[in-house]
């Protein structure tokens, strides 16, 4: 599968082709950088503007064959002279600005990550250094759709404003995207962590989002999304020291977690109405009820069918406890973790014992983070 390049790595090239042009006097069409995973990647340019004061061009980022919302977009780079030494990095027009603490940038910065940062002055820093340029220089880094582009990130949720981050630790994009997801967890929890709150709420999604407000006053779009990787977030809580979580989300993920199932994509294992079914059976179900379970294609249509036959609380009561189990066993005992399950049709279909005050912990919470 062939791999991409970082917009940091672009927010560097740009940077470096840029600073070459202001200092050499001369045009370039391309450029050469060394990525930090050893790889050289090699920038075309575009739109290329010059002056006696300053220098801009873009690269266009290309995500290879993982392609996320910022491939197609072009990432710019204005140097121009400064005052005293050094070379001074900020964000412009579609960069965002850290507005939350917890992030790799303090707050007020632009959302320029620290790698790209290091990319940035090594690659300028080395043509000021082939120039025999001993002043300073400023370099503006710019992505014009960033604004648009960064409503479909994470960063509106992080406290990030006005345009995307310029990220990448190894300059290089690789085919995968499920450490991009886990690294994204990460940072929500921490930052819930520097503002100092010892209680969390996770989901895999938005399933529920409005059941959730209607019912119980709670905005699940503030919990923590942790896709389907219920168990490495438990993991990541534990680390971080939370002392209460709260887990909420729909019974077509959450059933699989009453299996042991911590990560719950369809590619890692399903047994949904197996497990449904074991459950029935402890509830006492009949045989009919079980072989029509089992034919059922959806979790909904399997609930529906329990709750016909005035069996959907033993079923859940069954559910809930091994949840609660193998929530607490990966949990090691060191986190209160509470679960609450869902369905879009019945709604509420089942909690832990102690869901319903932790729930009323985190709204109070949330309240006074208002």
């Amino acid at each position: 599968m062939r791999f991409g390049f970082t917009t940091g790595s672009c927010a560097a090239a740009a940077a470096k082709a840029a600073a070459y042009m202001l200092l050499g006097g001369r045009k370039k069409e391309d450029i050469t950088i060394e990525t930090p995973k050893g790889i050289p990647f090699h920038a075309i340019l575009e739109d290329i503007q010059r002056e006696e004061e300053w220098v801009r061009c873009a690269v266009v980022k290309d995500g290879g064959d993982d392609p996320d919302v910022t491939t197609g977009a072009f990432v710019y780079a204005t140097v121009s002279y400064g005052t005293g030494e050094g070379i001074l990095i900020d964000g412009g027009a579609g960069v965002g600005r850290v507005t939350r603490p917890g992030l790799d940038q303090p707050v007020g910065n632009a959302a320029i990550n620290s790698v790209p940062r290091q990319m940035i002055q090594k690659e300028v820093g080395e043509v000021c250094h082939f120039f025999d340029y001993q002043g300073a220089l400023k370099v503006l880094i710019e992505v014009p759709q960033g604004e648009e582009i960064a409503k479909q990130t994470f960063n509106p949720r992080l406290g990030i404003v006005g345009g995307i981050s310029i990220l990448g630790t190894s300059g290089v994009v690789e085919p995968m995207s499920a450490q991009a997801l886990l690294d994204t967890i990460r940072v929500e929890l921490n930052q819930k962590k520097e503002e100092g709150t010892t209680i969390v709420a996770i989901s895999p999604g938005n399933y529920g989002l409005d059941f959730m407000r209607e019912t119980y006053g709670f905005d699940l779009d503030k919990s923590v999304k942790c896709s389907n990787f219920i168990g490495q977030t438990i993991d990541m809580v534990r680390e971080l020291g939370f002392q209460k979580v709260l887990l909420t989300g729909h019974i077509g993920k959450m059933i699989k977690v009453s299996g042991g199932i911590m990560n719950t994509h369809s590619k890692e294992g399903d047994c949904r109405m197996e497990l449904i079914a074991a459950a029935a059976i402890r509830a006492g179900a009949s045989t009919s009820l079980l072989q029509a379970i089992l034919d059922c294609i959806s979790t909904e249509d399997a609930m529906n069918r329990i709750q016909k036959e005035n069996l959907l609380e033993p079923v859940m009561e069954q559910v809930m406890e091994k949840i609660a189990d193998h929530l607490n066993h990966r949990a090691m005992g060191s986190v209160q973790i509470e679960c609450m399950v869902y369905s879009n049709e019945i709604g509420l279909l089942g909690k832990t014992k102690g869901a319903q005050s932790l729930l009323e912990e985190l709204k109070k919470q949330q309240e006074e983070n208002v």
